[in-house]
C-alpha cells in the first residue's frame, strides 16, 4: 500500500534530507562537525528571522518548551499563559511543574486570543515575567497575531515566549522585527526532518532572566550552551545526523525562499478549506484558520475516529483526529513541510471515499474539483 502522512508532524521527508540523515556518523568533537553546526546555526537563523542565538538539543519541541520555562523563571515566579487549545494547555502544566504561578487566558477552542486581553493582564499584573503564547495552535488550526502580540509586550518587563513548533518554516514568523523574545519549534514539522531536534532562540532581554533564573536545570541549561555555542559547539552529544540534515532541509527552503514557501503554504491551506467546504463540511476555526494545518467539523452522523482510521488503515492515507475535548470531533489535515498539491488532492479524494461508505451524502469528485480550481490559479 502507497502512504501519504499529512498529518501536523511528524510530516514527510525530502529524499534530499533522507539521504543526509543516512551518511555516515562523524564525532561531534572535530573541525568537521564544527563546520557543518556553523552551517546549521547560519541556516537557523535564517528560518527563524533572527539575529540571536539559537540552541539546538537532542530533544522534541516539548523538551524546548521545558528548556524555555526552567531557563526564565523561578519558582514563585508568575508566568502569563495564553489557552486555546492542547498545546497552549502545556505552557500551563510546564509552570506548574516547577512551581511558577501561571496567569491564565482561556481562549474558546478554534478562536485566536486578543492581543488586547493580554495587555489588559499585564496592566493589571506587574508581576508577570513572562508571557507564553503559540503561534499555530495545532489541535484546533489557528493562528495567533503575534506581531501585534510583540507590540504589546515589547514595551513592558515581561519576555514574550512563542511555541513555533508547527508553524517555524511554514508561515510568517518574524523574530526580532515581531519582538519575540524566546521561540521554540522543533524538526518534525515545517523543517522536513525527523522528530529529534529542539530550538531556542533567546534574545538579549531573555537572556537576563535566564541569567538570574533559579529553577532546576542542567542539560537543558542555556548558560551551558551559550559557552559551547561561542565555540561553534554543543553543550552534550549533539543528534549528529539530525543536524547533518537540517543543513539540507534549510538549503531546500533557501531555494525556494521564504516568501514562495510562506505562499505556498497558504495556497495549499485555500485548497483544501475549498474542498471542505465543498463537501458542506464547517471549519473548526473559519476566522483564524492556520495555513498550517486545517481542522475540520466531523458531521454528527458520522464516527469521526472510524474516519481516520479507515483513511488510514484502508487506504494509506493519514491525518489527524481531534484532541482531548474534540476527540472524535473534529479531523485535521496538515499542508505543511514536504506536503505538495498532489498529496492535497488524494488527501481530499479519499476523504471523499470514505465520507460517502460512511454514508455521507455527498457528490464525488467535487471537493477534488475545487481544489484543484485553486491550485490552477495564477500566482
Amino acid at each position: 500500500m502507497k502512504k501519504y502522512l499529512l498529518t501536523p508532524g511528524p510530516t514527510p521527508l525530502p529524499p534530499q534530507v533522507r539521504q543526509a540523515a543516512a551518511q555516515d556518523i562523524i564525532h561531534h568533537r572535530t573541525a568537521q562537525f564544527q563546520k557543518i553546526f556553523t552551517e546549521a546555526n547560519q541556516g537557523l537563523k535564517y528560518v527563524f528571522q533572527t539575529q540571536n542565538d539559537i540552541f539546538t538539543f537532542a530533544a522534541s519541541g516539548t523538551g524546548a518548551m521545558e528548556a524555555a520555562v526552567v531557563n526564565l523563571l523561578s519558582r514563585g515566579d508568575t508566568a502569563l499563559t495564553v489557552e486555546g487549545g492542547k498545546f497552549g494547555e502545556r505552557w500551563r502544566e510546564l509552570c506548574s511543574a516547577y512551581g511558577i504561578n501561571t496567569e491564565v487566558i482561556k481562549v474558546e477552542w478554534g478562536k485566536a486570543v486578543s492581543p488586547e486581553e493580554i495587555k489588559k493582564r499585564l496592566n493589571s499584573s506587574k508581576k508577570i515575567k513572562a508571557v507564553f503564547t503559540t503561534l499555530c495552535e495545532t489541535s484546533t488550526g489557528v493562528t495567533n497575531d503575534i506581531a501585534a502580540i510583540g507590540r504589546i509586550v515589547k514595551d513592558t518587563e515581561a519576555v514574550l515566549v512563542v511555541d513555533a513548533i508547527s508553524g517555524l518554516g511554514a508561515i510568517d514568523l518574524k523574530t526580532d522585527a515581531w519582538s519575540c523574545d524566546l521561540v521554540v519549534s522543533g524538526s518534525q514539522k515545517g523543517l522536513m526532518l525527523p522528530p529529534g531536534l529542539g530550538f531556542v532562540s533567546v534574545s538579549p532581554k531573555a537572556a537576563k532572566l535566564v541569567a538570574s533564573a533559579q529553577s532546576p536545570r542542567y542539560y537543558f541549561d542555556f548558560r551551558l550552551a551559550k559557552k559551547a555555542l561561542d565555540k561553534n559547539d554543543t553543550a552534550f552529544t549533539p543528534a549528529i545526523s539530525l543536524i547533518i540534515a537540517l543543513n539540507q532541509a534549510i538549503n531546500l527552503l533557501k531555494e525556494q525562499g521564504l516568501e514562495k514557501v510562506f505562499l505556498r503554504h497558504k495556497k495549499m491551506a485555500e485548497a483544501t478549506r475549498s474542498a471542505v467546504r465543498a463537501l458542506g463540511l464547517k471549519l473548526f476555526a473559519p476566522t483564524a484558520a492556520s495555513d498550517v494545518v486545517t481542522a475540520v467539523k466531523v458531521p454528527a452522523e458520522i464516527d469521526g475516529e472510524k474516519l481516520v482510521k479507515t483513511m488510514r488503515d484502508v487506504y494509506g492515507v493519514t491525518i489527524a483526529g481531534g484532541q482531548s475535548e474534540m476527540k472524535g470531533k473534529l479531523f485535521r489535515i496538515a499542508h505543511m513541510g514536504y506536503i505538495e498539491e498532489f498529496d492535497i488532492i488524494v488527501c481530499i479524494s479519499c476523504l471523499e471515499q470514505v465520507l460517502l461508505q460512511m454514508g455521507y451524502h455527498l457528490e464525488l469528485g467535487k471537493a477534488v474539483a475545487e481544489a484543484e480550481k485553486v491550485f490552477a490559479k495564477k500566482e
